[in-house]
């Protein structure tokens, strides 16, 4: 505060003039003497009282005075005026002093506040740095309990939990990623140690929240999938609680493995990565909070914590997306009783709802929302399951075989051809391949593909699920897509299908692209697995190769005869197999009832005899519109294909029911013109016996009976083959009766051989029989 000036007095008064210059002059000058102890009067400070003011200008108005009435007298006033000067400088001295004294105690005390607040300032960066320190040593000495006690739970309670009998139920599910995590924390603490840098130091805390930033995307991975498996170990724990017995047994094994700790159950252990994860960012909130701002290292540890933060919340996201999968992604095996138990007023209405909305997609009344991105993922997804399903049913068939083909010991069969080399050879090779090579190439066929196919097939359920909800969650989206408020139901359905469709657009791909590695994996395996078949079985081979009778030959030569060997070899199987056909596609025809007969006359009347069919084997109708018949029931054909265009379902009249029936169960039904003769091999004359001549062996001699009379079986109607196994005549050509009756014994078809030589069956009814006199004339006379 400014001092308030005292009036300055004036000198200009009145004055008589002095006697002598000299005089005036002395008083000019010792009045001006006391200008400078004004000055110093005027700087005191508003401590000086206003008494001691009044009486320094009564003072100084008494020396004017005196000044004044001593210009009568100047030697006087001289004398009188150097008297009252001396009298009054003690008494400005003494003030000058106390001002001074005044000034020094306000310095001094601000000094003392200053000093004061600078010692405050020092001792709360002190405490400030004490409780960062504190944290610092908090967070630390905290991981490495966590780590240690992670350890305990995984290696020791875990082996001992182990070797109970009779071995818990999923508890390797119980501890799933518990190593990512242990692995990721042991990691956090090696970067820590590694710099070799101690709490109290100031780098440590630049160091802390390198190691952890350098970290936080491997925290994320480990600790996303286990807080996501969480639930999955509480759903165990509570089984293993429902039986006392076995739980007992688990505290008993979990104290004795832990007995500094006090825990009576494993969720003790498993549940501290979710706590821990989310002690992370109160930790370093904490050190933020005891960080001086102007730290070198403070914008990295706000980075750190912000880190922390945004960690948690994709963790946590991650886990609801989790929930909703595993909620939709499940495949529920219900009675009909059950389905119907779940009927009711809201699951009706939901369904007729979405019913309603897909009807409007098909039709073109209501748009469909498209997400080209997804539809893109979901067919690639489709094409992953029918090529991963195909190769599992190739890969199953494949070993199939194989088991057939180590079924087969040929090597225990005697071909009579002792002391050959050639079969030694073979048996030794055979034995070798079905003892040692190729089990231990179907063992690891099912190891490295089959069970990896299996895995695969079972993880498409889940997909494939999720996609299917989507599809139903889209639909209910698209009712209230266009509504402006929503409910709180409504809400939650449109917070679903977000929740779903980000969930399938964020983990498809990878799904797929995983998928899609495994099957390039185990198809490189396959070709691995044949390549060492192939080396085990050469070098099986060469080591019998100089005792077999081809080891001299050139290998052009050998390779030319081998190829000409299997070809001859096919040449014959295929022509083994062409005989067996033909001999297993022999025609059936049953003889016709009454019925059946009016049946054919009134088919034959409405449609032509050309399309009248005859059923080989009993059908069983399992579509719509499908008929059911009979064994040898005769029907008409009306169209040959459905009406989608399927070639394979023909539509038949089937005397005046109509269906479809699969064409690989008729066969055309030959209608001769008219009732031929009876067949001439069923009565012979009286006195003759036939002769039955197999068809297996062809080269036998027509057998003579003599002094009997001979007859020859002529083709009374042109027949026409209309098949391998069938053989065409012409009417009144000689044929040769080799069997009257067909492989099933039906004579109503006999096997006979034409003139050219050929073979095959006729229908018996189309054969007459003549006589020719006494004793054979040609080789066409079976009948003697």
């Amino acid at each position: 505060m400014e001092v308030p000036r005292r009036p300055q007095p004036s000198f200009m008064l009145a004055l008589p003039k002095p006697a002598s210059s000299m005089s005036a002059m002395g008083a000019v000058e010792k009045v001006t003497k006391k200008g400078p102890m004004k000055e110093k009067l005027e700087r005191t400070d508003d401590q000086v009282g206003q008494g001691k003011r009044n009486s320094e200008e009564e003072t100084f108005e008494s020396g004017v005075s005196v000044f004044v009435e001593a210009s009568a007298d100047s030697s006087e006033l001289v004398d009188t005026s150097t008297a009252r000067t001396n009298s009054r400088l003690p008494s400005q001295d003494s003030f000058s002093e106390e001002s001074s004294i005044s000034e020094e105690r306000l310095a001094e005390e601000a000094k003392e506040a200053k000093k004061k607040s600078e010692e405050e300032a020092a001792a709360a960066k002190e405490r400030a740095a004490q409780r960062q320190l504190l944290a610092i040593e908090e967070l630390v000495q905290s991981e490495r309990n966590y780590l240690r006690m992670l350890q305990l739970s995984t290696v020791t309670i875990r082996s001992n939990l182990q070797k109970l009998q009779p071995p818990l139920a999923n508890l390797d599910s119980m501890f799933l990623y518990i190593e990512e995590v242990i692995d990721v924390s042991g990691r956090l603490l090696s970067l820590l140690d590694q710099k070799q840098v101690k709490p109290g130091d100031p780098h440590f805390l630049e160091t802390l929240c390198n190691s952890f930033l350098s970290l936080s995307s491997d925290i994320e991975a480990a600790y996303k999938e286990y807080l996501a498996n969480y639930n999955q170990v509480t759903v165990i724990e509570n089984g293993y609680k429902q039986k006392e017995a076995l739980w007992n047994e688990i505290v008993k094994v979990i104290k004795a493995s832990a007995p500094e700790v006090n825990a009576t159950s494993l969720s003790f252990f498993l549940v501290m990565p979710v706590q821990r994860i989310a002690r992370y960012p109160l930790l370093l909130q904490t050190i933020q909070k005891h960080t001086d701002p102007t730290h070198p290292a403070y914008p990295l540890l706000e980075q750190t914590a912000h880190t922390s933060i945004a960690l948690n919340c994709r963790i946590n996201e991650y886990k609801r997306f989790r929930e909703v999968a595993d909620k939709y992604k499940k495949t529920e095996t219900l009675t009909i009783k059950d389905k119907i138990n779940r009927l009711n007023s809201h699951s009706i209405a939901k369904k007729t709802a979405r019913f309603s909305q897909h009807f409007k997609h098909e039709t073109g009344i209501a748009a469909k929302l498209v997400d080209e991105e997804f539809d893109a993922l979901e067919g690639f997804f489709y094409v992953l399951e029918n090529g991963i399903l195909e190769l599992l049913e190739n890969v199953e068939t494949y070993l199939n075989h194989l088991q057939a083909f180590l079924a087969c010991k040929t090597e225990e069969f005697d071909f009579d051809m002792d002391g050959e080399k050639a079969p030694i050879c073979y048996k030794e090779i055979t034995t070798a391949l079905r003892q040692w090579i190729l089990p231990t190439f179907e063992k690891r066929m099912r190891t490295l593909i089959h069970k990896p196919l299996c895995a695969l097939r079972d993880l498409l359920v889940g997909p494939r699920n999720l996609i299917r909800k989507r599809l139903d969650k889209l639909l209910d989206y698209e009712l209230i897509e266009a509504k402006s408020n929503l409910s709180y139901e409504e809400q939650a359905v449109a917070n679903t299908y977000r929740t779903m469709n980000t969930l399938l657009l964020n983990e498809l791909p990878q799904f797929n692209g995983l998928a899609l590695q495994m099957i390039w994996s185990m198809l490189g395996t396959f070709s691995c697995l044949h390549k060492d078949l192939a080396s085990d079985m050469e070098q099986l081979f060469q080591s019998f190769a100089q005792q077999l009778p081809h080891s001299s030959v050139h290998p052009a030569a050998f390779w030319e005869w081998a190829e000409s060997a299997v070809l001859e070899g096919a040449r014959r199987l295929q022509t083994l197999c062409q005989s067996v056909q033909d001999s297993l596609n022999s025609p059936v025809v049953q003889p016709l009832s009454p019925s059946s007969q009016r049946r054919l006359k009134q088919l034959t009347d409405k449609h032509g005899s050309g399309k009248i069919y005859q059923v080989m084997t009993t059908v069983v109708g399992s579509r719509d519109l499908d008929l059911n018949l009979v064994k040898g029931e005769l029907v008409a054909i009306i169209s040959e294909a459905d009406t989608r265009g399927d070639k394979r379902r023909w539509l038949v009249d089937a005397g005046g029911r109509r269906g479809y029936v699969p064409n690989s169960k008729l066969i055309r039904y030959h209608q001769p013109a008219e009732d031929p003769p009876p067949s001439p091999h069923l009565t012979l004359p009286e006195g003759m016996s036939g002769v039955r001549r197999h068809s297996y062996t062809p080269q036998s001699q027509p057998l003579t009976i003599t002094r009997q009379p001979c007859f020859q079986v002529l083709a009374a109607y042109d027949f026409t083959a209309r098949g391998n196994h069938e053989v065409s005549v012409r009417a009144g050509e000689p044929v040769r009766v080799l069997e009257p009756h067909d492989k099933r014994g039906n004579p109503e078809w006999s096997l006979v051989e034409a003139g050219d030589g050929q073979r095959g069956y006729v229908p018996s009814n189309y054969l007459a029989m003549m006589p020719t006199g006494t004793g054979p004339s040609s080789s066409y006379y079976p009948y003697c």
